[in-house]
């Protein structure tokens, strides 16, 4: 029996144990974090899957795995057809599925720490149209048949100071009591690890690639908060810049401070706080206002000392990644570099600069078919050489104190096809299209996203995923709530209307399955644009770093696109020659250079 189908016996024993008839292991923490510390990979652990979004069921003779289109091709590969079915999302959803499968008398046990209200609210429905229940079940019963999971990370906070954050750690919480005070309420409950970073001033490093640490927090109306945190983490640097209006408890005691609000009017986010907060406070007699985190918005409009780190970070990381491709550009054609030794490689580059914290996520280092995997992620076993006529995509990022960066090019290994320029081209020109998008306040990312995709609908063409997630300030790479998605495409739903400060990626792609894979991703800073009729939104190109001429064919380009691509290059050129010397210069120069109409050097 193999490890994985071993796990899901030990798991269905397990829960025969609890009298249960099935469970739903999402991917997610208590914080409903899309990146997760090792501690809370029980996805990864039952299946196999190591994609950033999926969930599971599992029944005594059925289990099936539930992924968007990013990951069709992924999960056929690290997950076993013999054991489990695989299911794709939106198109069916967990209450979906468990209404078709679940035999009449089912008790469908879910962990209350990993799941929203609202979506147990949706599966105990269709549940309870089968005659089935959905039950609460502490702890997780994979914790119990997991013998060598990981601890929760011990790793210290670190103060981030307000040169960086541009602002201080007091006036943020502040404005966080005006707002409560602005709805009647007493408190205010913060469970994104990320919100909290950002309102207490603070970094960690409990989750891989993400600069945060595990906490909880309720800030008071009166501007005092309650900071629910290990205290092995507190040093004294951290209590000093949390001074004497946060109290420190331990992050266990989280819950039991939820039963003290009894007749208190408390703030909560059904989106990011799970239903076990929900429960605990309804036990507790508060009052409870359904109301998005208000850190969200604050967090995701940047201020101008967080613009400033970002376009430092951003020029050093976009010099790494120039010196990483001409690597690529002259070590490729021998033909003995592997997709891990790339990824090492560019890892490399970036530490140069000594100031790298961490990579931004797991790169995407994909020649040929693995391109087409849009989440792809190397390892041993699925290593591969890049090979003469294949596409090499490298999707990367880079986490500095000053910025976070996600940066994807493709180059040819070789000499690339008429259908490799093609595709390359029609992204390019969503990509330019996008870019140089001017729009009135209130325009949703999901009004833009066809900008995007228009030149490859021209010829029946599509890729299936967003084409622009929000990024952070030295933290989480994907930063709700801006998006540019359309509803029925991985990273859709509501959208949120564009605002000035934002940061968010330009990324449109396409997938040929079994063949090669095409994404040009820039990051983007919605900025004010003066128009004859008026103030208007545009975009200001944030990222820069060569896209590669010999992929681009002129003549599918119109004059204004060829003029954008020049004046991009020119900015690069600027950008990144006082970063760069010697051979690496000479060839940043040449990659700048303006196109010609049969310009493929």
């Amino acid at each position: 029996m193999s490890t994985h189908a071993a796990r899901l016996a030990a798991l269905r024993a397990e829960l025969a144990t609890r009298g249960l008839s099935g469970f739903v292991v999402p991917l997610t923490d208590e914080h409903m974090s899309e990146y997760v510390g090792a501690y809370a990979q029980r996805l990864a652990w039952l299946t196999g899957f190591e994609g950033s979004a999926g969930s599971a069921v599992v029944l005594p003779e059925q289990a099936a795995i539930f992924v968007d289109g990013r990951y069709t091709l992924q999960v056929r590969e690290q997950v076993s057809a013999d054991h489990w079915a695989y299911v794709g999302v939106p198109q069916t959803s967990i209450a979906d599925w468990l209404r078709a499968h679940a035999p009449a008398g089912a008790r469908i046990g879910y962990d209350p720490w990993l799941h929203t209200a609202g979506w147990v609210r949706e599966a105990r429905a269709a549940l309870a149209a089968k005659g089935a229940e959905l039950v609460p079940v502490v702890p997780n019963p994979i914790d119990a048949v997991w013998a060598d999971r990981p601890a929760p990370s011990p790793a210290p906070l670190a103060p981030y100071p307000a040169e960086r954050a541009g602002r201080g750690a007091a006036e943020k919480r502040a404005e966080l009591a005006e707002w409560l005070s602005a709805r009647g309420a007493d408190a205010l409950v913060l469970t994104a690890l990320d919100s909290i970073a950002w309102a207490f001033n603070l970094r960690g490093a409990d989750v891989a690639h993400t600069p945060v640490a595990l906490a909880y927090a309720i800030l008071r109306a009166d501007g005092t908060a309650d900071l629910f945190v290990a205290p092995e983490k507190l040093t004294p640097e951290v209590r000093e810049h949390l001074g004497n209006a946060v109290r420190l408890h331990p992050r266990a005691g989280f819950a039991a401070a939820l039963g003290e609000l009894k007749g208190q009017r408390v703030a909560v986010d059904p989106e990011r706080a799970v239903a076990a907060i929900f429960d605990a406070l309804e036990a507790a007699g508060a009052t409870i206002l359904a109301e998005r985190d208000p850190v969200v918005l604050a967090k995701a409009c940047k201020n101008p000392v967080e613009i400033a780190g970002h376009r430092a970070a951003s020029a050093r990381d976009g010099a790494a990644v120039a010196r990483f491709l001409r690597w690529v550009e002259a070590s490729a054609p021998q033909g003995q570099l592997t997709e891990l030794d790339c990824a090492a490689q560019l890892l490399a580059f970036r530490q140069e600069s000594g100031l790298l914290r961490d990579t931004s996520f797991d790169t995407i280092s994909a020649t040929g078919p693995h391109g087409a995997i849009p989440h792809y992620r190397v390892d041993a076993a699925s290593n591969a050489r890049l090979e003469p006529g294949q596409l090499y995509l490298v999707d990367s990022g880079g986490q500095y104190a000053d910025g976070t960066t996600d940066i994807t090019r493709v180059i040819p290994v070789t000499e690339p096809s008429a259908e490799h320029r093609d595709r390359f081209t029609r992204v390019l020109k969503g990509h330019i299209a996008l870019a140089t998008a001017i729009f009135p306040a209130g325009t949703t990312g999901g009004q833009l996203d066809a900008f995007a995709r228009r030149p490859l609908w021209e010829v029946g063409l599509d890729y299936a995923h967003g084409t622009g997630h929000g990024v952070g300030a030295y933290l989480s790479v994907h930063e709700g709530p801006q998006r540019i998605a359309m509803p029925n495409y991985p990273g859709g739903g509501p959208s949120e209307p564009l605002r000035p400060g934002m940061i968010i990626s330009n990324e449109p792609g396409y997938y040929q399955a079994g063949d090669f894979g095409i994404r040009i991703e820039n990051l983007v800073l919605v900025e004010e644009r003066a128009t004859p009729g008026g103030a208007m939104l545009g975009f200001e190109t944030l990222t820069f770093c060569p896209i590669e001429r010999r992929l681009i064919d002129p003549a599918l380009l119109s004059a204004e696109e060829r003029a954008w691509i020049d004046a991009y290059h020119a900015r690069v050129l600027a950008v990144l020659a006082p970063l760069m010397t010697g051979d690496d210069l000479a060839w940043l120069e040449a990659k700048c250079a303006p196109l010609d109409g049969d310009d493929r050097s």
